[in-house]
C-alpha cells in the first residue's frame, strides 16, 4: 500500500525488535541503522507529552541522511502522575515502577520523527493504560522471566504481564508497544 515508499531507502533508526517486527507488519520495506551513544536526555522543564517527540528527533539529528534515504526514529516514555518511568537501571527498580503501575492508570506517550534531506515531520501519540492489582509474587515472576530491563516502565505489554495485568487501553494499543502504526502509515502516505 505505501508504494510511494519504493523510491526511498527506508531506514529505520531504532534496535527495537518490537518496532522492526510493527514495521514490517506495515509492509514497508527498510533496514535498520541505530546510531548508538545518542545522549538521550533531555531539557528538565520539557512537558512530558514533548519528551518522545523531543528525543526522537534528537535520534533523528544523529543520523546523517544521503540523498534517497527516509529515516525513521522513535521514543516512548511511560508517564504515570507526571513523573517519567524510564527503563530500570535493575531489577528493583523495575520491582518498584510495576508496583507503582499496579492498579492504576498511566499514560503512553510515544513519539515519532520521519527525515528525508528535504522534509521532517514529527508527532506524538498517548494511550491510556489501565493496569489490574499485581502480587508481588506476579511482579516477581516477570521480572525474573522476561527480563524487562530494556522497556519504558519496566513491562512489555505484548508479554505475560499484558496478557494478565491489563485490565484496559484506551487509544492505540501497538502505541504502547513503541510505534503508533496508524498515525505513522497516515503519515508515510505524504512521503
Amino acid at each position: 500500500m505505501l508504494n510511494n515508499l519504493d523510491k526511498y531507502d527506508v531506514v529505520l533508526g531504532s534496535n527495537s525488535p518490537r518496532r522492526r517486527e510493527l514495521l514490517n507488519d506495515m509492509g514497508v520495506k527498510f533496514r535498520v541503522e541505530a546510531i548508538e551513544g545518542i545522549d538521550e536526555t533531555y531539557p528538565a522543564n520539557l512537558p512530558v507529552e514533548d519528551i518522545p517527540v523531543y528525543l526522537a528527533r534528537i535520534k533523528a539529528e544523529g543520523h546523517p541522511l544521503q540523498d534517497g534515504e527516509l529515516l525513521i526514529t522513535a521514543d516512548t516514555v511511560v508517564v504515570l502522575d507526571e513523573e517519567v518511568l524510564g527503563k530500570p537501571v535493575g531489577e528493583a527498580d523495575a520491582h518498584r515502577m510495576l508496583r507503582a503501575l499496579s492498579g492504576r492508570a498511566h499514560r503512553v506517550i510515544s513519539g515519532v520523527c520521519v527525515s528525508t534531506r528535504d522534509r521532517v515531520e514529527s508527532f506524538a501519540d498517548t494511550s491510556v493504560v489501565h493496569f489490574a492489582d499485581l502480587t508481588d509474587d506476579e511482579i516477581d515472576y516477570y521480572i525474573e522471566y522476561y527480563r524487562p530491563l530494556d522497556k519504558a516502565g519496566a513491562y512489555g505489554i505484548q508479554e505475560w504481564i499484558g496478557n494478565i495485568g491489563i485490565s484496559g487501553i484506551n487509544g492505540d494499543f501497538y502505541n504502547v508497544m513503541g510505534l503508533p502504526t496508524r498515525k505513522l502509515y497516515q503519515l508515510l502516505k505524504t512521503f
